[in-house]
């Protein structure tokens, strides 16, 4: 039902988001149920506030009955503590209803991007990600719950004050039903004004993010080019695109708003000036003026509310194909459906790597990387890679991790097709360690055990030591469980390495890569790193990537990627091209 209400350009795609959203409404029905039910007891207590001051002005005050006049006021004391109480215990417990949907649609969410391909994210703006994850999914479930109760509680405050309100007077309950068409047109006449400013207003902000995300890891750099002023002009100039197409979103809103409330206003006022003649001339009762006047403004205030809400389905459906866009970008890698292959122990496999008439390119891209590329690699041999920039040796990596599937040929592990192979227990049995080393806002020993978080402080410990980061733990105030910074900046490159190193020892690959990983090093301490890696990986296989011919040296085979193709060199020909 909901989604015929949405007049959107794929209604098939909003279908299934909607779907997906209430999937994760439905196990919080009971949370949701008890909340309705305090929601329409808070509302009849409101309802029968204007009934009490009814009584209290024509029982109490104008029939001089000192009696009715206190047990009314009484009544109304105590309608206010108990509408208090449950106000508060609603705002918790919607508080918490809010915040468990909320955290499951981002998390189911997060969860998706996590099986998306490193091209995706080569595809997208990270600010743009960023927005969508956390502005879009709080609007979707902002509407999924707050428009929930706000309907149910307008409703029946609706249908409250229109039955009180023909109680006290039929005729001027008519009025209500002049209003509510003349809202309704005029809604319906803003609605897509109010669809198409709304997504533009999210897509600046996301320019804004993605600008962000872009310049505050970059700022050395900036700071070293002097262009911190143009800089500071670009975010103005985002910041005012910005703030001009939320300008327009906030007028075209006030306008759809303002013409409702206007409306209701003079509708009130019509009753005051109908409803007043008649207590002038003696047949009906001010108490009763009164409290019509209160419940017509209780009428039109959830009439505004259920009208409003067609409104907020447009913002809602905007949220929704944003957030849909993400769900349904296809994952180019799927987990290996082979069960026994999981129950392969990673110490026990060799290393043994093939690659059989492997043939891959990018998407958009006619060339390919690999173009039916033959290699065979011995179980715990020292390779070398080779090739020029941009040839493709890293992807070639991303390939054996499969990070990307090739489209024809295969690749094996120990004989084992890598398609077949659980992702989980594919990476853990290859390492990669590239010359951009990962590290994340923890402690030290948190960073070292982040591929193998189930290690002790013991083997932490032990694999510190074997990486050579003793030093390195001297100095720290807290030892191992001293917090890194953001991204480890304060580290050098070495120890940087060395903390790569420290964290390959624990997962205990069969194969481990080095892809350009002391491309930021000196070559002394180059050939220290390998001399120690060889020294800890001994039997295992190795990869080593770079374009330094020392750090390639002493490799048991030599491999050229050109062309597509990975041609095996004789010993002593290495081809370094940068």
């Amino acid at each position: 039902m909901l989604a015929g209400l949405i007049h959107a350009e794929r209604p098939d795609e909003l279908r299934r988001g909607l779907r997906w959203l209430y999937g994760f409404v439905r196990p919080q029905r009971r949370r949701i149920a008890g909340l309705l039910l305090l929601s329409c007891a808070a509302t009849l207590l409101v309802l029968l506030q204007p009934w009490l001051t009814k009584l209290l002005i024509d029982e109490g005050l104008l029939a001089r009955d000192y009696r009715t006049l206190l047990m009314v006021a009484g009544a109304m004391i105590a309608v206010g503590i108990v509408g208090t109480v449950l106000a508060g215990v609603n705002r918790q417990l919607h508080t918490r209803l809010s915040g468990s949907i909320l955290f499951a649609l981002r998390s189911d969410l997060y969860r998706h991007l996590q099986t998306l391909s490193p091209a995706f994210y080569g595809r997208q703006r990270m600010g743009d990600l960023l927005s969508r994850l956390d502005g879009d999914v709080a609007e979707i479930q902002r509407f999924a719950v707050d428009s929930l109760f706000a309907a149910v509680s307008s409703v029946i405050g609706l249908l409250g004050a229109v039955a009180l309100m023909l109680s006290l007077s039929w005729k001027l309950s008519l009025l209500v039903l002049v209003l509510v068409p003349l809202e309704t047109l005029w809604l319906r006449r803003m609605r897509r004004k109010v669809e198409a400013r709304t997504r533009t207003v999210r897509e600046r902000a996301a320019d804004v993010s993605s600008f962000l995300v872009e310049t505050l890891p970059a700022m050395k750099f900036i700071q070293a080019s002097r262009r911190e002023a143009d800089e500071r002009s670009r975010l103005d100039d985002l910041g005012a695109r910005y703030l001009d197409d939320l300008l327009r979103l906030q007028r075209t809103e006030f306008l759809t708003h303002a013409i409702p409330s206007t409306l209701t206003s003079a509708t009130r006022a019509a009753a005051f000036m109908i409803g007043g003649w008649w207590v002038i001339e003696g047949s009906w009762q001010l108490g009763a003026l009164i409290a019509f006047s209160t419940y017509l403004g209780m009428a039109t205030g959830p009439v505004n509310s259920l009208l409003g809400l067609y409104v907020a389905i447009q913002r809602m459906s905007v949220s929704l194909r944003r957030v849909s866009e993400l769900r349904e970008a296809p994952a180019d890698v799927v987990d290996g459906a082979d069960p026994g292959a999981a129950q392969r122990a990673v110490p026990a496999w060799q290393g043994r790597i093939e690659f059989d008439a492997v043939v891959f390119h990018h998407q958009g891209r006619a060339e390919a990387v690999l173009d039916g590329a033959r290699l065979t690699v011995p179980a715990g041999s020292k390779v070398a890679l080779s090739g020029a920039s941009g040839v493709g040796k890293s992807t070639l990596i991303d390939l054996l991790h499969r990070h990307y599937d090739p489209q024809a040929g295969t690749i094996r592990l120990d004989g084992a097709d890598l398609r077949a192979l659980p992702l989980g227990a594919l990476r853990r049995a290859v390492a990669v360690v590239s010359q951009d080393i990962v590290l994340f806002r923890g402690t030290l020993a948190e960073n070292i055990r982040y591929a193998a978080p189930q290690a002790d402080e013991g083997a932490v410990r032990a694999a510190a030591r074997r990486a050579h980061l003793d030093a390195l733990i001297a100095s720290l105030p807290q030892g191992l469980e001293t917090a890194l910074g953001e991204r480890g900046q304060q580290l050098s490159g070495g120890q940087r390495q060395r903390i790569a190193i420290a964290r390959a020892l624990l997962q205990e690959p069969c194969v481990l890569v080095l892809d350009e990983a002391t491309s930021a090093v000196d070559e002394a301490t180059e050939a220290a790193i390998i001399a120690e890696v060889d020294a800890l990986f001994a039997g295992r296989t190795r990869i080593l990537i770079s374009h330094r011919a020392a750090t390639l040296a002493g490799c048991d085979l030599r491999v050229h990627l050109e062309r597509g193709r990975l041609e095996v060199l004789p010993p002593a020909a290495v081809t370094v091209r940068s």
